[in-house]
């Protein structure tokens, strides 16, 4: 049975694939460097369309407007801007009634683009641009460390990664957030209280990660302006200690912080990438694997914190389990010593 993975890696090559919403341009080349503020591509969102009938207007037919026409496909024209006019003693002309630009002629007609607003793609992570999608986006190739998370809010930002941790399970105190961490990317532990959000905001910060969260604060946390990533889940739930180890050891260094929307479908997940030289380039993670003795796997389970193991052995056949169901299992010592029997769909692989 294929697992999944969350990627908690000391050193490796992440290949991300950065697109915009819709079609647009696509500002980056093939092999450049970028920045994680570094602009990639952009587009225009929420367009309207206006059709001017230009034969109508001057009184002529359609298939002779061609002739009178004073503008070109993708020229920009303002309000007022003549767009065709007849010579002669009783001379017409059409002119623009908006801001726009000319996405199509013919047929006697014009078609402007008007209003919407441009968007931005930022590329989100130090790296080079490994490839270049058509009008959509580009690819970026870096190398460094790489922690993810079950839940993020949406939002992207860089930052100096500061601590506020003192140990797995440690509960968030607002008033821990001071003037002298304002514009870092903060390391956390189970946030309860909404003022550590609002602290968070007024200060503010370029990021929060935590271990988990309380529901309760979950649309706060989706509406705040800078990204939120919870590593391990909903309620009190301690962090993992391999990525409370890896996170912890790379202090005072600047991080990224992707807190994209946990997807299965596309294996999108909110995450921090932490940018570290390599001699030689490290291979890249598998983001599917095949359940065997000796990985390290998590525990998933909604009704107390997930832990931490060792598969020590797969159960070849299904296992009637004491909620009546009947599952394939596997045997999981525990970080405490404690092995149990845990039905595969409750294990993710950790790697």
């Amino acid at each position: 049975m294929l697992a999944s993975i969350t990627h908690i890696l000391p050193l490796t090559t992440v290949v991300r694939k950065r697109l915009l919403p819709v079609e647009g341009r696509v500002l980056a080349k093939l092999g450049q460097k970028v920045t994680p503020t570094d602009v990639v591509a952009d587009a225009t969102l929420g367009r309207k369309h206006l059709i001017i009938d230009i034969a109508e207007l001057l009184r002529i037919p359609s298939q002779n407007a061609a002739a009178y026409t004073k503008i070109k496909k993708g020229q920009k024209i303002s309000k007022d801007d003549v767009i065709a006019e007849t010579t002669g003693l009783f001379a017409r002309e059409a002119k623009s009634p908006v801001d726009g630009r000319v996405v199509a002629m013919g047929g006697g007609k014009v078609i402007l683009e008007t209003g919407g607003s441009t968007f931005e793609l930022v590329a989100g992570l130090p790296g080079v641009v490994s490839d270049v999608i058509a009008d959509r986006g580009v690819v970026i190739r870096a190398t460094g460390a790489v922690i993810q998370g079950l839940w993020g809010n949406g939002r992207l930002e860089t930052g100096l990664l500061v601590s506020l941790m003192e140990n797995l399970d440690d509960v968030f105190d607002a008033n821990r957030l001071d003037v002298s961490i304002r514009g870092s990317i903060i390391l956390g532990g189970y946030v309860e209280n909404p003022a550590v959000l609002k602290n968070a905001s007024d200060l503010p910060v370029r990021g929060l990660i935590l271990s988990s969260m309380s529901p309760a604060l979950l649309s706060l946390a989706s509406q705040a302006a800078f990204p939120i990533i919870v590593i391990d889940g909903f309620g009190r739930r301690p962090m993992s200690s391999t990525a409370y180890k890896l996170l912890s050891t790379n202090i005072k260094r600047e991080a990224a912080l992707n807190a994209e929307i946990y997807d299965r479908l596309t294996g999108a997940r909110p995450e921090v990438f932490i940018p570290l030289p390599a001699s030689q380039e490290p291979a890249e993670p598998r983001e599917v694997e095949t359940f065997a003795p000796g990985q390290t796997v998590r525990v998933i389970n909604m009704t107390r914190p997930s832990q931490l193991g060792t598969l020590v052995q797969l159960r070849i056949n299904p296992v009637n389990l004491p909620n009546g169901l009947k599952a394939k299992v596997a045997e999981i010592r525990l970080e405490n010593g404690d092995q149990i029997l845990v039905p595969l769909t409750n294990l993710e692989v950790l790697g």
